[in-house]
């Protein structure tokens, strides 16, 4: 078994070595110093302490979920434009533990009953005890509150293109939940329920569809029922598109994932979502896996891509030791390969528990072929595999790093870009592994993470990374307290940088994500750097302008807006009237007040004596002129956003109308508004194919209130010549007139919701996110 260690150098590694660490800076910008942890406020309690082995999950829509035993507590990272506060933004929901107790049925409840009183008091004391001590088969012994296991789908499962939640309680009830409405939560399935039900209709039959020949009276067979819907843990796999044919024998793409679930006995249970899913009609049944694994212990997904060919499989941690990736079966995906037979990772049966298993794709440095990371807890060691697949076959290399901890490793993450591993054991110590590539293996770089002086010993529960890498966050309570534990303990949820805002600014410029909202992390990092210097740093702004004129993408004109509008927010002075305090001008003075009232106008004059008059009026005005230089910046940004998007909309509106015909989007408004910059060239050219096309027929928008017709003179809003005012859609341009209405996350614009009667391409265009700042539409 071999080990990294911190002693190991650069001068003693192979030659052909790359490090995998964050992209290099080609462009020559001069950024910040190495990425040095920094507790960010605020710091969040938690009403209920932690519950569950990892109870920490954050999604790649920037929300974190938080396992405790009342609620599964949730914070959404929001990046706030509309805020001068340096701290972060979270929004906070939580969706309680359900109250009614839930039961495993196995059998009819008469049959149940009568096995529950044989088995409590049962002559075998070898049975007797095995039965009275599981918690899941003995109904006398009750049940555990709270949540157990917390997994987040991939992005745009939901009808807003979010992620979905999947929740497993500690009484073994897995349900599916989304947030359809602002900081609201509802449960779309409950799959515990609906597997009951499917296992009850086959008579609790095997894969093999052979009905058992023992009843629930045999002890082997009242086990096999309990453990087969026992959930241990459940992930989602990839988005994947598959065709899909129409009564009218046309081939459509249809996207699904697949949610993967570990059951007790060591089968693993598929479950097909249509996306988007919207109700319990959009999942069924896909299949069942049996691994044969009798300890099983976590669950990971395994997925390979490389150019036309995609694999994957489902890794399996023993409590044992072994570890194996079981091959899964789909039809319909293009380029899909399934594995001939499962792969062993790890046979050695040596007792030691693995958990945490995590699966990165990378390419590696070396061969420049694609390559799976995979690393796992056990115990006080971090299992590692790296999974390379080449015209030989599939090539496996596996170690253990030792050394790490003291204590067992409690909670493991993994940062996906700029790959780096994350370890902390209970004792509050986190250690950062870094891979390091060889020609055939890895070598991993050791590095104690430096502690915020708040985090010294307290006692860490779990931790976990966002999505792309800016914050870790920390569940903690009190470690010991003058060498004694504590009789209460209060639980937190802490947040830490791993990243400089320099280094979060250089992976803006180049993502190739170009996705404001999913680079909502990296984005809160500048967000706070210029909250703090009331600046756009010059080498950033240097660099954005320079990108702007070379590639005119976007997303880059989104980034020079978001930091134009946080330079705004700087400048703004904090309030020093608060319309919520009790005004005391009614008051009743005193001789006394009046005395004190004298004494701080004396030393008022005395402060302005000593500071000039003319002075204070100057910043103030300079301020001023600041803030309307920088409000004009916006406005011109603003400007060239929307028109671009006017343009793209015209040109759908262009490629799917055939004659001259009224869509709902204001066409003829969109080319008057457009028509005023007499030097757009392209604009000129597409409001000259349309005018052609509509043959000197003009559709105008009306209002609904009183029928006169609504004016496109504002992009953001229509009035009517009696004063009726409407906001417009920022992704079609229509007035609203309904009550119901769809608004960004950033609250920067509303859209409409689709109507019955919209074509399937007026529908695609009201599916995109928000212009100005990518935030999905809620």
């Amino acid at each position: 078994m071999s080990a990294a260690s911190p002693s190991d150098s650069a001068d003693s590694l192979p030659r052909n070595v790359v490090i995998k660490t964050e992209p290099e800076n080609n462009d020559g910008l001069l950024f910040g110093p190495e990425d040095v942890p920094v507790r960010r406020e605020p710091v969040v309690p938690l009403l209920a302490p932690v519950s569950g082995q990892q109870p920490l999950a954050w999604s790649q829509d920037h929300r974190l979920a938080v396992c405790t035993t009342s609620s599964m507590s949730l914070m959404e990272l929001v990046c706030d434009v509309h805020s001068n506060k340096q701290d972060l933004v979270l929004h906070r929901t939580s969706i309680p533990v359900p109250t009614e107790s839930h039961r495993i049925r196995v059998g009819p409840a008469q049959e149940q009953a009568e096995a529950m009183d044989k088995f409590s008091s049962h002559p075998d004391p070898t049975v007797r005890q095995v039965f009275l001590a599981d918690r899941v088969m003995n109904p006398l012994l009750g049940v555990h509150k709270g949540i157990k296991y917390a997994s987040w789908s991939p992005l745009g499962c939901d009808s807003s293109g979010r992620c979905l939640l999947a929740c497993l309680t500690l009484d073994h009830r897995l349900t599916i939940h989304y947030s359809q409405k602002r900081l609201e939560w509802n449960m779309l399935i409950d799959l515990t329920k609906k597997y009951s039900e499917r296992l009850k209709e086959r008579g609790y039959a095997k894969k093999d569809n052979k009905p058992p020949q023992a009843n629930l009276l045999d002890f082997d067979e009242l086990q096999r029922r309990f453990r087969m819907q026992t959930p241990l843990r459940m992930e989602w796999s990839s988005v994947y598109t598959i065709k899909q044919v129409q009564p009218d024998n046309m081939c459509v793409d249809m996207e699904m994932v697949l949610l993967a679930i570990l059951m007790e006995n060591g089968d693993l249970i598929l479950w097909k979502f249509v996306l988007p899913f919207l109700n319990e009609a959009d999942v069924v049944f896909y299949d069942i896996i049996e691994s044969g694994v009798t300890r099983p212990s976590d669950l990971a997904w395994w997925e390979y891509e490389s150019a036309d060919r995609r694999m994957s499989g489902l890794i399996i941690g023993s409590e044992v030791g072994p570890v194996k990736i079981m091959p899964v079966s789909l039809s319909g995906v293009k380029g899909y390969f399934t594995l001939r037979h499962p792969v062993i990772l790890w046979k050695e049966c040596d007792e030691i528990a693995v958990e945490n298993i995590k699966c990165v794709p990378m390419i590696h440095p070396i061969h420049k072929i694609s390559c799976s990371l995979i690393v796992a807890s056990r115990g006080c060691y971090v299992f590692w595999c790296l999974l390379m697949i080449s015209p030989a076959g599939l090539n496996v290399h596996n170690s253990h790093v030792a050394g790490l901890h003291s204590l067992p490793v409690v909670s493991l993450a993994v940062s996906h870009h700029g790959v780096a591993v994350y370890t902390c054991s209970i004792d509050g110590w986190i250690k950062k592994l870094t891979p390091t590539f060889t020609e055939n293996t890895l070598i991993f770089n050791q590095e104690d993470m430096l502690r915020p002086e708040n985090l010294t010993g307290r006692r860490i529960h779990g931790i976990a990374v966002s999505h792309n890498g800016a914050y870790i966050a920390l569940a903690s309570t009190q470690g010991m307290v003058g060498d004694y534990h504590p009789n209460n303990r209060t639980y937190q949820v802490h947040f830490v940088t791993l990243k400089t805002p320099e280094t979060a600014a250089a992976l803006l410029l180049k993502s190739p994500v170009q996705n404001l909202y999913r680079l909502a992390d990296l984005l809160d990092l500048v967000r706070w750097q210029i909250l703090k210097n009331k600046c756009i740093p010059a080498s950033l702004q240097e660099e954005l302008d320079q990108k702007i004129q070379e590639v005119d993408s976007p997303y880059l004109w989104r980034f020079k807006l978001f930091l134009v509008r946080v330079l705004y927010q700087s400048l703004q002075t904090p309030p020093t009237d608060h319309h919520w305090k009790p005004t005391h001008e009614d008051s009743k003075v005193f001789v006394r007040d009046e005395e004190e009232e004298d004494g701080e106008n004396e030393e008022d004059a005395t402060q302005e004596e000593s500071e000039p008059g003319g002075v204070k009026q100057l910043k103030e005005e300079n301020l001023e002129e600041q803030m309307a230089e920088v409000q004009a910046w916006i406005n011109a940004v603003e400007t060239h956003l929307m028109r671009e998007n006017m343009k793209k909309v015209l040109g759908v509106v262009y490629l799917n109308t055939w004659i001259a015909e009224n869509t709902s989007v204001p066409t003829c408004g969109l080319m008057e508004y457009l028509a005023r910059d007499a030097n757009d060239r392209a604009a000129e050219v597409l409001i000259g194919h349309i005018k052609n096309k509509m043959n000197k027929q003009t559709f105008s928008e009306r209002c609904s209130l009183c029928q006169a017709v609504l004016p496109f003179t504002d992009h953001k809003q229509a009035i009517c010549k009696n004063g009726h005012m409407w906001l417009r859609c920022v992704l079609s341009y229509q007035a609203c007139q309904t009550l119901t209405f769809r608004r960004c996350l950033l609250l920067d614009s509303i859209a409409r919701l689709p109507e019955p009667e919209d074509p399937e391409w007026i529908r695609k265009i009201l599916q995109a996110p928000c212009t100005l700042c990518d935030s999905p539409m809620i």
